[in-house]
Protein backbone atom coordinates (compact mmCIF):
# COMPACT_ATOMS: atom_id res chain seq x y z
CA UNK A 1 0.00 0.00 0.00
CA UNK A 2 1.29 3.67 -0.69
CA UNK A 3 2.05 6.25 1.93
CA UNK A 4 1.88 9.78 2.59
CA UNK A 5 4.79 10.86 0.66
CA UNK A 6 7.21 13.86 2.25
CA UNK A 7 7.42 16.57 -0.25
CA UNK A 8 6.18 19.79 1.75
CA UNK A 9 9.53 21.96 1.47
CA UNK A 10 10.49 24.63 4.18
CA UNK A 11 8.78 27.54 2.38
CA UNK A 12 5.39 25.88 2.23
CA UNK A 13 5.24 25.10 5.40
CA UNK A 14 6.12 28.72 6.71
CA UNK A 15 3.91 30.23 4.83
CA UNK A 16 0.92 27.34 5.60
CA UNK A 17 2.01 28.57 9.38
CA UNK A 18 1.01 31.91 8.67
CA UNK A 19 -1.77 31.31 5.78
CA UNK A 20 -3.78 29.79 8.22
CA UNK A 21 -4.47 32.50 10.54
CA UNK A 22 -5.09 35.57 7.80
CA UNK A 23 -8.50 35.70 6.76
CA UNK A 24 -11.68 37.87 7.33
CA UNK A 25 -10.65 37.82 10.96
CA UNK A 26 -8.00 40.38 9.50
CA UNK A 27 -9.53 41.85 6.55
CA UNK A 28 -13.15 42.51 7.97
CA UNK A 29 -13.44 41.94 11.86
CA UNK A 30 -10.51 44.07 12.47
CA UNK A 31 -11.82 47.79 12.42
CA UNK A 32 -14.72 45.89 14.29
CA UNK A 33 -12.39 44.74 17.26
CA UNK A 34 -11.37 48.30 17.51
CA UNK A 35 -15.14 49.75 17.38
CA UNK A 36 -16.25 47.38 20.33
CA UNK A 37 -12.95 47.50 22.78
CA UNK A 38 -11.64 50.93 21.53
CA UNK A 39 -7.75 51.43 19.99
CA UNK A 40 -5.88 50.32 23.28
CA UNK A 41 -8.54 47.44 24.11
CA UNK A 42 -8.31 45.73 20.55
CA UNK A 43 -4.60 46.54 20.36
CA UNK A 44 -3.83 44.81 24.07
CA UNK A 45 -6.29 42.10 22.65
CA UNK A 46 -4.88 40.68 20.40
CA UNK A 47 -1.22 41.52 21.53
CA UNK A 48 -2.18 38.68 24.51
CA UNK A 49 -3.27 36.40 22.11
CA UNK A 50 -0.39 36.35 19.89
CA UNK A 51 1.82 35.47 23.25
CA UNK A 52 -0.76 32.91 23.36
CA UNK A 53 -0.60 31.58 20.05
CA UNK A 54 3.04 31.70 20.24
CA UNK A 55 2.85 29.72 23.37
CA UNK A 56 0.75 26.59 21.51
CA UNK A 57 3.13 26.86 18.36
CA UNK A 58 6.13 26.08 19.97
CA UNK A 59 4.65 23.44 21.96
CA UNK A 60 3.41 21.71 18.67
CA UNK A 61 6.75 22.30 17.17
CA UNK A 62 8.94 20.62 19.60
CA UNK A 63 6.43 17.46 19.35
CA UNK A 64 6.19 17.84 15.62
CA UNK A 65 10.09 17.92 15.31
CA UNK A 66 10.54 15.17 17.71
CA UNK A 67 7.62 13.07 15.84
CA UNK A 68 6.57 14.58 13.02
CA UNK A 69 2.96 13.02 12.60
CA UNK A 70 0.10 13.86 10.23
CA UNK A 71 -2.26 12.69 13.19
CA UNK A 72 -0.43 15.91 14.64
CA UNK A 73 -1.55 16.50 18.09
CA UNK A 74 -4.57 13.97 17.94
CA UNK A 75 -1.37 11.86 17.76
CA UNK A 76 0.58 12.93 20.59
CA UNK A 77 -2.94 13.33 23.00
CA UNK A 78 -3.46 9.20 22.21
CA UNK A 79 0.42 8.77 23.40
CA UNK A 80 0.68 11.65 26.13
CA UNK A 81 -2.49 12.04 27.75
CA UNK A 82 -4.88 8.87 27.07
CA UNK A 83 -6.68 7.08 24.67
CA UNK A 84 -9.95 8.11 24.76
CA UNK A 85 -8.91 11.44 25.35
CA UNK A 86 -6.70 11.32 21.96
CA UNK A 87 -10.22 9.51 20.40
CA UNK A 88 -12.12 12.19 21.51
CA UNK A 89 -9.69 14.96 20.42
CA UNK A 90 -8.91 13.00 16.70
CA UNK A 91 -13.09 13.11 16.23
CA UNK A 92 -13.39 16.89 17.29
CA UNK A 93 -10.62 17.82 15.02
CA UNK A 94 -11.52 16.55 11.90
CA UNK A 95 -15.07 17.59 12.67
CA UNK A 96 -13.78 20.68 13.10
CA UNK A 97 -11.97 21.29 9.72
CA UNK A 98 -14.59 19.27 7.48
CA UNK A 99 -17.18 22.13 9.28
CA UNK A 100 -15.23 24.58 8.58
CA UNK A 101 -14.78 24.17 4.59
CA UNK A 102 -18.81 24.83 4.86
CA UNK A 103 -18.25 27.77 6.50
CA UNK A 104 -15.04 29.16 4.43
CA UNK A 105 -17.29 28.31 1.09
CA UNK A 106 -20.43 29.81 2.57
CA UNK A 107 -18.18 33.03 2.93
CA UNK A 108 -16.88 32.68 -0.28
CA UNK A 109 -20.21 32.62 -1.71
CA UNK A 110 -21.46 35.45 0.12
CA UNK A 111 -18.34 37.38 -1.21
CA UNK A 112 -18.90 36.52 -4.80
CA UNK A 113 -22.59 38.18 -4.25
CA UNK A 114 -20.84 41.19 -4.15
CA UNK A 115 -20.25 41.09 -7.73
CA UNK A 116 -23.33 39.68 -8.91
CA UNK A 117 -25.92 39.82 -5.97
CA UNK A 118 -28.47 38.13 -9.16
CA UNK A 119 -27.53 35.03 -8.92
CA UNK A 120 -27.77 32.28 -6.79
CA UNK A 121 -24.77 31.72 -4.31
CA UNK A 122 -25.49 28.10 -4.13
CA UNK A 123 -23.53 28.13 -8.08
CA UNK A 124 -20.82 30.04 -6.20
CA UNK A 125 -20.61 27.07 -3.32
CA UNK A 126 -20.02 24.83 -6.04
CA UNK A 127 -17.68 26.43 -8.06
CA UNK A 128 -15.83 26.96 -4.71
CA UNK A 129 -16.29 23.00 -3.62
CA UNK A 130 -15.30 21.60 -7.16
CA UNK A 131 -12.13 23.49 -7.28
CA UNK A 132 -10.91 23.04 -3.94
CA UNK A 133 -11.69 19.22 -4.19
CA UNK A 134 -9.43 19.05 -7.20
CA UNK A 135 -6.27 20.81 -6.28
CA UNK A 136 -6.62 18.22 -3.62
CA UNK A 137 -6.47 15.06 -5.66
CA UNK A 138 -3.90 15.95 -6.48
CA UNK A 139 -0.32 15.27 -4.60
CA UNK A 140 0.10 17.35 -1.38
CA UNK A 141 3.52 18.94 -3.00
CA UNK A 142 0.22 20.63 -5.52
CA UNK A 143 -1.88 21.50 -2.42
CA UNK A 144 1.63 22.61 -1.01
CA UNK A 145 2.09 25.49 -4.20
CA UNK A 146 -1.21 26.31 -4.25
CA UNK A 147 -1.61 27.43 -0.90
CA UNK A 148 1.79 29.11 -1.40
CA UNK A 149 0.97 31.74 -3.51
CA UNK A 150 -2.95 32.18 -2.27
CA UNK A 151 -0.90 33.07 1.32
CA UNK A 152 1.70 35.24 -0.41
CA UNK A 153 -1.06 37.08 -1.95
CA UNK A 154 -2.59 37.65 1.24
CA UNK A 155 0.31 38.84 3.06
CA UNK A 156 1.49 40.92 0.34
CA UNK A 157 -1.19 43.05 0.33
CA UNK A 158 -1.09 43.22 4.64
CA UNK A 159 2.08 44.43 4.09
CA UNK A 160 1.15 47.06 1.46
CA UNK A 161 -1.70 48.00 3.77
CA UNK A 162 0.59 48.89 6.40
CA UNK A 163 3.19 50.69 4.36
CA UNK A 164 0.24 52.81 2.78
CA UNK A 165 -0.94 53.18 6.36
CA UNK A 166 2.35 54.41 8.03
CA UNK A 167 2.91 57.16 4.88
CA UNK A 168 -0.67 58.17 5.71
CA UNK A 169 -0.30 58.53 9.81
CA UNK A 170 2.88 61.01 8.70
CA UNK A 171 0.15 63.13 7.17
CA UNK A 172 -2.08 62.94 10.27
CA UNK A 173 -2.07 65.25 13.26
CA UNK A 174 -0.10 64.34 15.82
CA UNK A 175 0.40 61.64 13.29
CA UNK A 176 -3.33 60.03 14.43
CA UNK A 177 -2.44 59.78 18.15
CA UNK A 178 -5.86 62.18 19.27
CA UNK A 179 -7.96 59.27 18.26
CA UNK A 180 -6.70 57.11 21.20
CA UNK A 181 -8.27 60.12 23.76
CA UNK A 182 -11.44 60.51 21.83
CA UNK A 183 -14.50 59.41 24.69
CA UNK A 184 -13.42 57.05 26.47
CA UNK A 185 -10.32 55.58 24.34
CA UNK A 186 -8.42 53.97 24.39
CA UNK A 187 -10.12 51.67 26.61
CA UNK A 188 -13.37 51.83 25.60
CA UNK A 189 -15.94 49.80 27.64
CA UNK A 190 -13.42 48.53 30.06
CA UNK A 191 -12.67 45.18 30.82
CA UNK A 192 -15.96 44.42 29.21
CA UNK A 193 -15.06 45.66 25.65
CA UNK A 194 -11.13 43.75 26.16
CA UNK A 195 -12.72 40.19 27.01
CA UNK A 196 -15.42 40.45 24.24
CA UNK A 197 -12.36 41.23 21.24
CA UNK A 198 -9.97 38.85 23.51
CA UNK A 199 -12.59 36.17 22.50
CA UNK A 200 -12.63 37.35 19.00
CA UNK A 201 -9.17 37.42 18.64
CA UNK A 202 -9.14 33.80 19.70
CA UNK A 203 -10.97 32.90 16.66
CA UNK A 204 -8.68 34.98 14.45
CA UNK A 205 -5.92 33.10 14.74
CA UNK A 206 -7.14 29.62 14.82
CA UNK A 207 -5.41 27.78 12.01
CA UNK A 208 -1.79 28.65 12.95
CA UNK A 209 -1.57 25.02 13.98
CA UNK A 210 -1.77 23.53 10.35
CA UNK A 211 1.54 23.33 10.14
CA UNK A 212 1.83 20.42 12.33
CA UNK A 213 -0.88 18.42 10.59
CA UNK A 214 1.57 19.01 7.65
CA UNK A 215 4.87 17.97 9.33
CA UNK A 216 4.31 14.22 8.56
CA UNK A 217 4.39 15.28 5.00
CA UNK A 218 6.99 17.96 5.31
CA UNK A 219 10.82 17.49 3.99
CA UNK A 220 13.08 17.52 6.85
CA UNK A 221 10.52 18.41 9.62
CA UNK A 222 13.47 18.44 12.35
CA UNK A 223 14.68 21.55 10.22
CA UNK A 224 11.06 22.95 8.37
CA UNK A 225 9.31 22.82 10.97
CA UNK A 226 11.17 24.99 14.23
CA UNK A 227 12.28 27.36 11.42
CA UNK A 228 8.44 28.38 10.57
CA UNK A 229 7.42 28.21 14.20
CA UNK A 230 10.18 31.05 15.37
CA UNK A 231 8.62 32.47 12.18
CA UNK A 232 5.00 32.59 13.19
CA UNK A 233 5.12 34.97 16.29
CA UNK A 234 6.66 37.85 14.47
CA UNK A 235 4.81 37.24 11.45
CA UNK A 236 1.69 37.29 13.67
CA UNK A 237 2.68 40.35 15.22
CA UNK A 238 3.72 41.98 12.21
CA UNK A 239 0.18 41.20 10.57
CA UNK A 240 -2.36 41.24 12.99
CA UNK A 241 -0.87 43.89 15.67
CA UNK A 242 0.60 46.24 13.52
CA UNK A 243 -1.86 46.64 11.25
CA UNK A 244 -4.77 46.90 14.21
CA UNK A 245 -2.18 49.89 15.29
CA UNK A 246 -1.89 51.14 11.69
CA UNK A 247 -5.96 51.26 11.47
CA UNK A 248 -6.64 52.70 15.09
CA UNK A 249 -4.27 55.88 14.29
CA UNK A 250 -6.20 56.47 10.61
CA UNK A 251 -10.46 55.89 12.18
CA UNK A 252 -11.33 56.56 15.30
CA UNK A 253 -13.20 53.73 16.95
CA UNK A 254 -16.67 56.08 16.85
CA UNK A 255 -16.84 55.83 13.10
CA UNK A 256 -19.89 53.84 12.69
CA UNK A 257 -18.64 52.24 9.65
CA UNK A 258 -16.99 50.11 12.03
CA UNK A 259 -19.37 48.37 13.36
CA UNK A 260 -20.27 46.76 9.88
CA UNK A 261 -17.61 43.71 10.36
CA UNK A 262 -19.88 41.90 7.55
CA UNK A 263 -19.14 44.51 4.55
CA UNK A 264 -16.84 44.79 2.43
CA UNK A 265 -17.22 48.52 1.72
CA UNK A 266 -16.51 49.15 5.20
CA UNK A 267 -13.69 47.10 5.74
CA UNK A 268 -10.85 49.53 7.26
CA UNK A 269 -8.59 48.09 4.55
CA UNK A 270 -11.04 49.05 2.00
CA UNK A 271 -11.22 52.79 3.96
CA UNK A 272 -7.88 53.42 4.04
CA UNK A 273 -6.97 51.48 0.33
CA UNK A 274 -9.59 54.00 -0.98
CA UNK A 275 -7.36 57.10 -0.13
CA UNK A 276 -5.06 55.55 -3.04
CA UNK A 277 -7.18 53.65 -4.93
CA UNK A 278 -10.67 55.62 -5.20
CA UNK A 279 -13.72 53.60 -5.96
CA UNK A 280 -11.33 50.11 -6.88
CA UNK A 281 -10.81 49.92 -3.68
CA UNK A 282 -13.66 47.76 -2.48
CA UNK A 283 -13.47 45.51 -5.34
CA UNK A 284 -9.52 44.73 -4.59
CA UNK A 285 -10.19 44.02 -0.73
CA UNK A 286 -13.28 42.02 -2.08
CA UNK A 287 -10.91 39.85 -3.94
CA UNK A 288 -8.61 39.35 -1.33
CA UNK A 289 -11.10 38.11 0.78
CA UNK A 290 -12.27 35.59 -1.58
CA UNK A 291 -8.65 34.46 -1.60
CA UNK A 292 -8.28 34.17 1.89
CA UNK A 293 -11.56 32.22 2.18
CA UNK A 294 -10.41 29.87 -0.78
CA UNK A 295 -7.12 29.23 0.71
CA UNK A 296 -8.96 28.57 4.15
CA UNK A 297 -11.28 26.18 2.72
CA UNK A 298 -8.38 24.52 1.18
CA UNK A 299 -6.18 24.05 4.20
CA UNK A 300 -9.74 22.68 5.55
CA UNK A 301 -10.23 20.05 3.34
CA UNK A 302 -6.09 19.19 3.48
CA UNK A 303 -6.16 19.41 7.02
CA UNK A 304 -9.17 17.54 7.65
CA UNK A 305 -8.75 14.90 4.90
CA UNK A 306 -5.12 13.94 6.84
CA UNK A 307 -6.81 13.66 10.54
CA UNK A 308 -9.25 11.32 9.27
CA UNK A 309 -6.44 9.28 7.41
CA UNK A 310 -4.77 9.18 10.50
CA UNK A 311 -7.88 7.94 12.65
CA UNK A 312 -8.21 4.86 9.85
CA UNK A 313 -4.18 4.23 10.18
CA UNK A 314 -4.38 4.48 14.01
CA UNK A 315 -7.14 1.96 13.69
CA UNK A 316 -9.74 4.62 15.53
CA UNK A 317 -12.15 4.65 12.12
CA UNK A 318 -12.42 1.76 9.58
CA UNK A 319 -9.49 0.76 7.82
CA UNK A 320 -10.59 1.92 4.53
CA UNK A 321 -9.99 5.18 5.56
CA UNK A 322 -6.13 4.81 5.69
CA UNK A 323 -5.80 3.90 1.68
CA UNK A 324 -3.62 6.43 0.12
CA UNK A 325 -3.44 6.18 -3.61
CA UNK A 326 0.06 6.04 -5.73
CA UNK A 327 -0.04 9.90 -5.41
CA UNK A 328 0.30 9.67 -2.33
CA UNK A 329 -3.50 10.70 -1.48
CA UNK A 330 -5.91 9.92 1.21
CA UNK A 331 -8.56 9.26 -1.34
CA UNK A 332 -11.34 7.55 0.50
CA UNK A 333 -10.33 10.02 3.40
CA UNK A 334 -10.55 12.90 0.98
CA UNK A 335 -14.53 12.01 -0.49
CA UNK A 336 -15.51 11.13 3.00
CA UNK A 337 -14.37 14.78 4.26
CA UNK A 338 -15.73 16.54 1.36
CA UNK A 339 -19.18 14.98 1.94
CA UNK A 340 -19.26 16.53 5.41
CA UNK A 341 -18.04 19.26 3.56
CA UNK A 342 -20.50 19.95 1.27
CA UNK A 343 -23.40 20.79 3.71
CA UNK A 344 -22.65 24.22 2.54
CA UNK A 345 -24.91 23.55 0.19
CA UNK A 346 -28.01 23.38 2.68
CA UNK A 347 -27.46 27.31 3.56
CA UNK A 348 -29.26 27.65 0.01
CA UNK A 349 -32.32 25.98 1.63
CA UNK A 350 -32.28 27.66 4.92
CA UNK A 351 -30.55 30.76 4.68
CA UNK A 352 -26.68 32.22 4.23
CA UNK A 353 -26.62 33.83 7.62
CA UNK A 354 -28.61 31.40 9.68
CA UNK A 355 -26.60 28.32 8.65
CA UNK A 356 -23.40 30.54 8.79
CA UNK A 357 -23.74 31.69 12.32
CA UNK A 358 -24.52 28.08 13.90
CA UNK A 359 -21.42 26.41 11.96
CA UNK A 360 -18.91 29.07 12.98
CA UNK A 361 -19.91 28.76 16.29
CA UNK A 362 -19.15 25.07 16.14
CA UNK A 363 -15.94 25.02 14.54
CA UNK A 364 -14.95 27.49 16.65
CA UNK A 365 -15.19 26.12 19.91
CA UNK A 366 -13.70 22.82 18.16
CA UNK A 367 -10.74 24.71 17.48
CA UNK A 368 -10.09 26.19 21.17
CA UNK A 369 -10.55 22.47 22.38
CA UNK A 370 -7.81 21.35 19.83
CA UNK A 371 -5.16 24.28 21.44
CA UNK A 372 -6.14 23.25 25.03
CA UNK A 373 -5.05 19.93 23.70
CA UNK A 374 -1.84 20.84 22.23
CA UNK A 375 -1.16 22.39 25.54
CA UNK A 376 -2.17 19.18 27.77
CA UNK A 377 -0.12 16.58 25.42
CA UNK A 378 3.04 19.02 25.51
CA UNK A 379 2.71 19.51 29.42
CA UNK A 380 2.43 15.87 29.67
CA UNK A 381 4.76 14.86 27.57
CA UNK A 382 7.78 16.65 29.12
CA UNK A 383 6.52 15.97 32.45
CA UNK A 384 5.65 12.57 32.34
CA UNK A 385 7.65 10.74 29.53
CA UNK A 386 10.43 12.63 28.28
CA UNK A 387 12.80 11.64 31.08
CA UNK A 388 11.77 8.05 30.18
CA UNK A 389 12.57 8.93 26.70
CA UNK A 390 16.20 10.24 27.09
CA UNK A 391 15.64 13.91 28.47
CA UNK A 392 15.93 17.30 26.73
CA UNK A 393 19.04 15.64 24.71
CA UNK A 394 17.02 14.09 22.65
CA UNK A 395 14.61 17.29 21.52
CA UNK A 396 15.54 18.74 17.98
CA UNK A 397 13.69 21.91 18.72
CA UNK A 398 13.15 23.31 22.25
CA UNK A 399 10.11 24.81 23.46
CA UNK A 400 10.56 28.11 25.58
CA UNK A 401 9.21 29.07 28.91
CA UNK A 402 7.96 25.32 29.91
CA UNK A 403 5.46 24.73 32.34
CA UNK A 404 4.74 28.43 32.72
CA UNK A 405 3.50 29.00 28.70
CA UNK A 406 1.14 25.80 28.78
CA UNK A 407 0.28 26.02 32.08
CA UNK A 408 -0.91 30.04 31.14
CA UNK A 409 -2.30 28.64 27.66
CA UNK A 410 -4.71 26.15 29.14
CA UNK A 411 -6.27 28.66 32.10
CA UNK A 412 -6.77 30.99 29.12
CA UNK A 413 -8.38 28.98 26.69
CA UNK A 414 -10.59 27.59 29.35
CA UNK A 415 -11.43 31.14 30.51
CA UNK A 416 -12.20 31.78 26.56
CA UNK A 417 -14.72 28.38 26.35
CA UNK A 418 -16.45 29.34 29.39
CA UNK A 419 -16.82 32.74 28.64
CA UNK A 420 -18.97 32.26 25.55
CA UNK A 421 -21.96 33.59 27.17
CA UNK A 422 -20.62 36.95 27.43
CA UNK A 423 -21.64 36.78 23.66
CA UNK A 424 -25.20 36.22 24.14
CA UNK A 425 -27.48 38.34 23.47
CA UNK A 426 -29.95 39.65 26.08
CA UNK A 427 -32.75 37.27 24.24
CA UNK A 428 -31.06 34.63 22.95
CA UNK A 429 -32.21 31.07 23.35
CA UNK A 430 -31.73 28.10 24.28
CA UNK A 431 -30.64 26.37 21.13
CA UNK A 432 -27.96 29.44 20.80
CA UNK A 433 -26.35 27.78 24.11
CA UNK A 434 -26.41 24.16 22.69
CA UNK A 435 -25.02 25.63 19.00
CA UNK A 436 -22.12 27.23 21.15
CA UNK A 437 -21.59 24.56 23.37
CA UNK A 438 -22.16 21.71 21.29
CA UNK A 439 -18.34 21.09 20.27
CA UNK A 440 -17.68 20.54 24.35
CA UNK A 441 -20.58 18.28 24.40
CA UNK A 442 -19.55 16.10 21.01
CA UNK A 443 -16.26 16.19 22.91
CA UNK A 444 -17.52 14.91 26.46
CA UNK A 445 -19.75 12.24 24.51
CA UNK A 446 -16.97 10.95 22.32
CA UNK A 447 -14.79 10.46 25.37
CA UNK A 448 -17.33 9.19 27.72
CA UNK A 449 -18.40 6.63 25.10
CA UNK A 450 -14.88 5.28 23.94
CA UNK A 451 -13.90 5.41 27.83
CA UNK A 452 -16.77 2.47 28.79
CA UNK A 453 -16.17 1.01 25.62
CA UNK A 454 -12.13 0.32 26.69
CA UNK A 455 -13.28 -0.62 30.26
CA UNK A 456 -15.91 -2.96 28.88
CA UNK A 457 -13.26 -4.93 26.25
CA UNK A 458 -11.20 -5.03 29.25
CA UNK A 459 -13.64 -6.61 31.18
CA UNK A 460 -14.10 -9.25 28.11
CA UNK A 461 -12.66 -12.84 28.65
CA UNK A 462 -9.47 -13.22 26.12
CA UNK A 463 -10.89 -16.45 23.94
Amino acid sequence: MAKLLQKLESRHVSMIAIGGSIGTGIFLASGYAIHVAGPGGAVLAYCVMAIIVYFLMTSLGELSAYKPSSGSFCDYTTMYVGKSFGFAMGYNYWLNWAITIAVDISAASMVMSYWFPQVNPAWFSLAVFVAILIANLFSVKIYGEVEYWLSFLKVSVIIVFIILGIFTIFYEPNFGTNRWTIGDAPFHKGWMGFITVFLFAGFSFQGTELVGVASGETKNPEVSIPKAIRMVFWRITLFYVLSMGVISLLISYTDPRLAYQNDVSMSPYTLIFSTYLSKYAGHVINFIILVALISAANASMYSSTRILWFLGHSGQTPGIFKYINSKGVPIIALFTTATVGSLTFISSFIGNGTFFKYIVQISSLAGFLAWFGIALSHYKFRKKHLAALGGEAILKYKAKFYPYAQIISMIVICFIIIAQFITFDTNYHIIDFIAVYSAIIIFALTYIGHKIYSLKKKKLPKS
